[in-house]
């Protein structure tokens, strides 16, 4: 198989579309300072989203858009890890010549902390837009008080936000991205949308599940719509079950809401940005690739990969994760899945490649849907008495760093 500068669907825009025209008026984003010709934003994703990938997602958003077709935010990084000078986390908010504008996303628990973490960005101009994450529903981050717990903390919540606003200043926006709440009994999607509208954040995005839920069950975009009814100065984006374009417009349509945002619907489909864009544009356009050019797309991955590890071992064995998500759906039996998602080099991956039946068409529904694991609800893991106030205990206070001690998987 030889090697390809850009995916072949990027080099033929005219790809398979559906019969299903979409029409009407391009919609765009507007974050601060920049206008975003699609209004999409890829969710950061641990492990998933580093540049590679987001390098990869823009070249498909940039086929039927002006810009790039949307916002590719950087991998979530600890505010602390940045303050304390950790050489990888700087990596991870170091964006490519070829990402603009430059998306990062913190998490942080201490608005000093965050403040002097948004400071060190701007000093290096690094950033034109960054976002905050209050949303992670993983235990070891919220059972110390962090992640998705911490909104239910208003006070606490307030003071972050306003600290990194007030650090980042006019010229680079801070956006918000929270959840419902907890649980159905600890919602916290209100306050936090009220608040960040009144300390001047630019946007407020909203996973339509609780903490409780995870990335279980369907995501209640009856609470996007709520919110976006509740905030009229800043954009609200709806986040939860975009798996297509017509998820996106739907999300749109049903809720008001001003942009969406992309998770794991993308994962193994680098192209849905494509489809986002012309779905967006008016146009029908809509990629359906074949076996051979899925194999082309994952050896483009593999590329940039390698380009941004600067080793292709570790390239390749990043890749690996990706495996079953692309291939998910085409005819691809599970020996060769296992030997895919064990290869060791390019060479390797190219021969096990050539062995596919690269003639393979789209399989239709198979390919599309959820992605990944939805799994089941889970117990929200907090703090000792963290539900009997909505005030930061000195206790909790004490403690509430250790939410960030660890965050892999957040």
């Amino acid at each position: 198989m030889t090697t390809v500068e850009t995916s072949p669907l990027l080099s033929d825009p005219a790809a398979p579309a559906t019969s299903a025209a979409v029409t009407g008026p391009r919609r765009t984003l507007t974050i601060g300072p920049h206008t975003i010709d699609t209004p999409v934003v890829l969710a950061p994703m641990a492990g998933i989203t580093n540049m590679a990938f987001r390098l990869l997602c823009r070249e498909f958003g940039a086929l039927h858009s002006q810009d790039d077709g949307g916002l590719f935010v950087g991998e979530m990084v600890t505010t602390r890890a940045l303050v304390e000078g950790h050489k990888e986390s700087w990596r991870l908010v170091t964006m490519g010549e070829r990402e603009t504008p430059r998306s990062v996303q913190l998490y942080g628990v201490d608005p000093a902390t965050v403040r002097r973490a948004v400071e060190m960005i701007r000093e290096r101009d690094l950033a034109d837009h960054i976002d905050l994450n209050f949303g992670c529903p993983v235990p070891k981050v919220t059972r110390r008080g962090g992640g998705g717990v911490l909104p239910w903390k208003t006070e606490l919540f307030t003071r972050i936000v306003t600290a990194a606003v007030e650090a980042a200043g006019p010229e680079v926006p801070v956006t918000v991205k929270t959840r419902i709440g907890i649980d159905d009994e600890h919602q916290t999607f209100r306050d936090a949308g009220l608040i960040a509208q009144e300390v001047g954040a630019a946007a407020i995005a909203l996973h339509g599940r609780t903490v409780v839920q995870h990335y279980s069950g369907e995501a209640r975009w009856g609470a996007i719509t709520e919110l976006k009814e509740l905030i009229t100065d800043i954009p609200v984006l709806g986040n939860g079950d975009i798996w297509s374009a017509e998820d996106a417009l739907e999300m749109m349509d049903q809720t008001g809401c001003d942009g969406v945002v992309v998770g794991r619907g993308c994962q193994g489909r680098p192209w849905l940005f494509a489809d986002l864009a012309a779905g967006f544009a008016g146009k029908p356009d809509r990629i359906q690739p074949s076996l051979g050019e899925v194999a082309q797309i994952l050896r483009r991955h593999a590329e940039l990969l390698i380009e941004f590890f600067e080793d292709e071992g570790r390239a390749l064995r990043d890749l690996r994760k990706h495996v079953a998500w692309y291939f998910k759906g085409y005819p691809v039996g599970g020996e060769m899945r296992h030997r895919l998602a064990t290869m060791e080099s390019l060479a390797d991956l190219d021969a096990k490649l050539a062995e596919l039946d690269l003639e393979s068409p789209y399989p239709g529904a198979a390919v599309e849907g959820p992605r990944g694991r939805a799994g089941t609800p889970k117990k929200a893991h907090v703090p000792d008495g963290w539900l009997s106030s909505r005030e930061l205990s000195t206790e909790h206070a004490a403690r509430l760093h250790e939410a960030e001690l660890d965050t892999s998987g957040g």
